[in-house]
């Protein structure tokens, strides 16, 4: 990864995370997107329970420069948004279907971050909720956890924990990618059915070097609190942006940095009726964007050749910030947020349904023979990168 990237003690691989808990227990199967268990809730030998904990990240420093600079407090609810997807897109890939538990956990330093931050949140997450419930996803808001930790949280931390049981026949295995399946990509941006505005497609990872490589340093100035002290001032805020600078659409840069994690839930639920037995896995590129499927893959080659635009977002950061293209998809989703591993007679019906819901899906490239894991990474626009495993 780039010098810049790693002074600012981020990782897209997190490959010492990775090596740290590479001896604990991973439940019934290692290879899966959320923790599956046997079903402790009420002991059927058929089903099993699931579990899985994640949240918005750094955005929430984005979100909490972008409301104090214009006093917009509806930019939190995107932010209670981006901690449930990031753990209901992650069991929608091992095939769950609900009904879903899900409890929030917010961190806040009171003196930043004052009562009506928090009832934005609360009341997002529970509109959100509204929102999917609408379209078919049963999500139940449990409760939750605010703790005013000053001492250890500069401004606030939006995470969150999700509970669900399913039968164990119906389970998604991230293993099952197969020479001959193509991959069927979902894209990140754009505006479906249940979205309200235009999405970016910037989801809730990279954001560390996107708000640093963009902005300028006026936000260190403004903001202290919005970043580490040890820093390298090298590589704080570094940018000639401003939040409020036009951008796209109706979008000024911080709303596009802000836009809300999409999730493909609705979308999902009716492919699982219709194609489930010609679904080999389901990837979602989080955290280490395209190369994500490489803690999963056995030994193939996954060509993706034919990947959907990339959004507006990716290529100002990536011309702010020069970071390599090769780099940049490690990095992000760079507009293609899901993948689904499927047998090529089944990717037509899929893609209607994800288009059916106002987004956008194409064929992005397909699974190949070989003797170790390998990833291709090839467009016109960015070359051809190669990751080896």
């Amino acid at each position: 990864m780039s010098e810049s990237y790693l002074k600012r003690g981020v990782s897209a691989s997190k490959e010492d995370v990775h090596n740290a808990i590479k001896n604990l227990s991973f439940g019934l199967y290692d290879k899966m997107f959320c923790k599956v268990y046997p079903d402790f809730l009420a002991g059927s030998e058929d089903w099993v329970s699931l579990m899985s904990s994640d949240g918005s990240g750094t955005k929430s420093i984005l979100a909490y420069m972008y409301w104090r600079e214009t006093g917009d407090v509806s930019v939190w609810a995107g932010i209670a948004q981006d901690a449930l997807v990031m753990n209901l897109d992650d069991m929608l890939c091992v095939g769950a279907r609900g009904p879903f538990l899900y409890s929030s956990v917010i961190n806040r330093n009171k003196n930043r971050i004052p009562g009506e931050v928090i009832k934005a949140i609360i009341e997002g997450t529970q509109q959100y909720i509204e929102t999917l419930h609408e379209h078919g996803v049963n999500i139940v808001l449990t409760g939750g956890e605010t703790a005013d930790l000053g001492d250890l949280v500069r401004t606030i931390t939006v995470d969150g924990s999700m509970v669900s049981r399913m039968q164990k026949k119906d389970l998604i295995y991230t293993h099952h990618i197969q020479p001959g399946h193509v991959i069927v990509g979902l894209a990140s941006y754009g505006k479906s059915t249940y979205e309200s505005a235009y999405n970016s497609g910037i989801g809730s990872n990279g954001l560390t070097s996107a708000r640093h490589d963009l902005l300028s340093k006026k936000y260190a100035e403004n903001f202290p609190e919005s970043f580490e002290k040890a820093l390298d001032e090298s590589v704080v805020y570094i940018g000639k942006n401003k939040l409020t600078d036009a951008f796209e659409r109706e979008l000024d840069l911080g709303r596009a940095l802000l836009s809300p994690t999409r999730s493909f839930a609705p979308a999902l639920l009716q492919i699982f009726d219709q194609y489930f037995d010609s679904i080999g896995s389901i990837v979602h590129n989080t955290g280490g964007g395209h190369t994500k499927v490489h803690h999963f893959a056995p030994a193939v080659k996954i060509i993706k050749d034919n990947l959907l635009p990339i959004p507006a977002i990716f290529s100002k950061i990536q011309a702010s910030s020069n970071i390599p293209w090769k780099e940049m998809f490690q990095m992000y989703n760079m507009g293609t947020r899901m993948e689904i591993y499927c047998d090529e007679s089944a990717a037509k019906g899929m893609i209607e349904i994800a288009q059916s819901f106002g987004i956008e899906g194409q064929i992005i490239g397909r699974v190949e023979a070989n003797d170790k894991l390998e990833i291709v990474v090839t467009g016109e626009a960015y070359g051809t990168s190669v990751y080896n495993y």
